[in-house]
């Protein structure tokens, strides 16, 4: 039986990626670890996956968290660096 953290190791994201993907969307971590991984194999789901910690930083940035906004821009340069077939990198 795979454990989350096998799963994690599968999808080609981090933690911090499927958590960016699991609060944008309203899942569970689960559920966008699966949806996640479907993405990331795709050339549409690359730049989706982008936008989505995009519209995570602004959220964060808008609410004042300037702290989690950081850490998400962190997050994105790691997709960014990670996924090279990424078009039009930040």
């Amino acid at each position: 039986m795979l454990s989350y953290e096998d799963c994690v190791e599968l999808s080609d994201l981090t933690e911090e990626e499927i958590t960016a993907i699991a609060e944008h969307e309203h899942l569970p971590e689960i559920a966008a670890l699966e949806m996640g991984s479907y993405l990331v194999h795709t050339s549409e789901g690359v730049p989706m996956i982008k936008r989505i910690i995009l519209d995570d930083i602004e959220e964060e940035r808008r609410r004042g968290h300037d702290e989690k906004a950081l850490q998400l821009k962190l997050v994105l340069k790691h997709f960014i660096d990670t996924h090279p077939q990424n078009p039009g990198r930040v």
